[in-house]
């Protein structure tokens, strides 16, 4: 039995999301916001009255004062298919480092989607929606990617074995290959990236999302309004709309 023959393939169906380190709260919209009238002294209306506070970050929400929410940090560790990256990295306000293929050996983790996972879709470019599929349609699914992705591997590995190099070999494989990055970005970059990656029916500009990117921004959603409750707050009151 040769290596690839021996290899396990694992498959999974969701992303991971993990803040590593952040330097966010909402004290740095407040400091930020208030230099252009309080000059050095900004930093002593951190702990004026909270009701003045809240109405400030709502207000430079609202009329779409952007810079003093981009006085923020925050890196996430992100796990998900390749093809969810390429889709990430269109948003170019976020710093990205990722795993190489050129560097290590990749391992056998693909994506499968879940039998929750909307298969078909309905309606033009444009103006289109995703519905169920058929239990017909989630099976041939899950067994042809299964099979793409355990032929494809075997092919890495023979390659890895015969002596060929790792960033020749990796051609073989599909973008369903899980992978690994940190993403770093401010407060503004991550709103405006969830006004584009999530779909909310209370949105001022509905997004129709692919659903496995959805679910990352949904996690980093969940991790910065930790952080930053009230500017969570304003921009949902806001209509989702990025500063």
């Amino acid at each position: 039995m040769t290596g690839a023959e021996a290899m396990d393939v694992e498959f999974r169906s969701d992303v991971e999301v993990e803040l590593i380190k952040s330097a966010a709260s909402d004290a740095d919209v407040l400091w930020a916001a208030r230099v252009s009238t309080k000059g050095e002294n900004s930093l002593e209306e951190l702990d004026a009255d909270p009701e003045r506070s809240k109405g400030l970050i709502n207000f430079l929400m609202r009329d779409r004062h952007g810079t003093p929410f981009e006085h923020s940090s925050m890196t996430f560790y992100v796990q998900a298919p390749i093809f969810v990256f390429r889709e990430l990295m269109r948003h170019r306000t976020f710093s990205f480092n990722e795993e190489s293929g050129r560097y290590r050996r990749l391992a056998p983790v693909f994506y499968v989607p879940a039998a929750d996972r909307k298969l078909v879709q309905e309606g033009k470019p444009g103006k289109y929606v995703f519905v169920d599929g058929t239990p017909e349609q989630h099976k041939l699914v899950t067994e042809a990617t299964k099979d793409s992705y355990r032929q494809s591997y075997r092919a890495y590995v023979e390659m890895l074995e015969a002596g060929v190099a790792r960033e020749v070999a990796r051609t073989v494989l599909p973008v369903g290959l899980y992978s690994s990055m940190y993403a770093t970005c401010n407060a503004r970059a991550l709103m405006n990236f969830l006004s584009l990656r999530t779909k909310r029916e209370d949105s001022t500009f509905p997004s129709f999302p692919q659903r496995e990117i959805e679910m990352v921004a949904e996690q980093m959603e969940e991790q910065w309004a930790a952080l930053m409750p009230l500017t969570h707050a304003a921009f949902e009151t806001n209509g989702r709309v990025a500063p």
